[in-house]
């Protein structure tokens, strides 16, 4: 936004846009902590839009998990025309504004990903980046939109 001068962080003005996991249809977005429907300079609708290369964008997502060792990070990406999905950033403490784009907490998502870390853990394995993929989007897609 103009407000946030081109940076991508919620608190200075930046817009938030959820996104059904299973799909990469955006949801509602979150703007100065209200819901929006446009995009507040140029008025483009934020909600209903199909992100392109959904699936890249989530394997590349997953993979971050390996690459840090960080149990939770936000993963800021961009969509480059020709590479495809590419990673901005890691955030170790990603902010947790996002929720009200999706207007869903997080409280449900992280106890069911601990209780699927312990079952792998009983186990003995470990997920690939796919299988994580998956499972994250069978069990928290298809959020309804507000």
């Amino acid at each position: 936004t103009r407000q946030s001068g081109g940076k991508a962080n919620l608190h200075q003005g930046a817009i938030g846009v959820g996104v059904d996991l299973a799909t990469g249809v955006t949801l509602q977005g979150t703007w100065l902590n209200n819901i929006i429907s446009k995009h507040p300079d140029t008025t483009h609708s934020v909600d209903g839009v199909q992100l392109p290369n959904w699936d890249g964008f989530m394997k590349l997502a997953a993979e971050c998990y390996e690459l840090c060792g960080l149990g939770y990070i936000g993963v800021d990406m961009v969509l480059d025309k020709d590479k495809g999905p590419l990673i901005l950033e890691l955030n170790a403490r990603p902010g947790l504004n996002i929720q009200i784009a999706n207007d869903s907490g997080l409280t449900h998502r992280t106890q069911a990903v601990e209780a699927r870390l312990e079952q792998l853990a009983l186990e003995g394995r470990q997920e690939s980046a796919q299988e994580r993929v998956d499972f994250v989007q069978q069990l928290f897609g298809h959020v309804p939109s507000a």
